[in-house]
C-alpha cells in the first residue's frame, strides 16, 4: 500500500533558541552561541543540546531529542487520530501505545521535517 503524509511539522511550528553553553571547547565555546533549544508550541515539548562545539550538530542534536520527547510522541498520536476522525480516549491512547500506524489499515505516517 502506499503511503500518505498526514501532516508535517515544519520549521514554523518550532522555536529555536541558541545560547553560549561553555564547557570543553574552551574560549571557542564561552564565545559562540553554539547551544541549541527547540520548542514546539503545539505540544509544550522541549528540547536542547549543548555537547557539540558547532550549532548545526547541536540543532540536529535536540532536534532528534524532540522527536523522542514523550509530550511530542503523545501529540503526534492524537493530531494523527483527529486527522483519521479516530475516537480515542487520549489517556487510553498513551497508556496503551497506540500509534497512528494502529488506528488504521494500511500505513500512515506524520513527516518530521526532514529524513525518515
Amino acid at each position: 500500500m502506499a503511503r500518505t503524509l498526514m501532516f508535517s511539522v515544519g520549521e514554523s511550528d518550532l522555536i529555536w533558541e541558541f545560547f553560549r553553553c561553555g564547557g570543553k571547547g574552551g574560549q571557542k565555546q564561552n564565545k559562540t552561541s553554539s547551544g541549541a533549544r527547540v520548542r514546539h508550541e503545539a505540544s509544550g515539548a522541549v528540547a536542547e543540546s549543548r555537547e557539540q562545539r558547532q550549532q548545526i550538530q547541536n540543532r540536529r542534536t535536540a532536534l532528534k531529542r524532540l522527536a523522542e520527547d514523550s509530550r511530542f510522541k503523545a501529540w503526534v498520536m492524537m493530531e494523527a487520530a483527529a486527522r483519521l476522525d479516530v475516537n480515542v480516549d487520549p489517556a487510553l491512547r498513551i497508556e496503551s501505545g497506540i500509534s497512528a500506524r494502529t488506528c488504521v489499515p494500511g500505513e500512515a505516517y506524520c513527516d518530521l521535517g526532514g529524513r525518515r
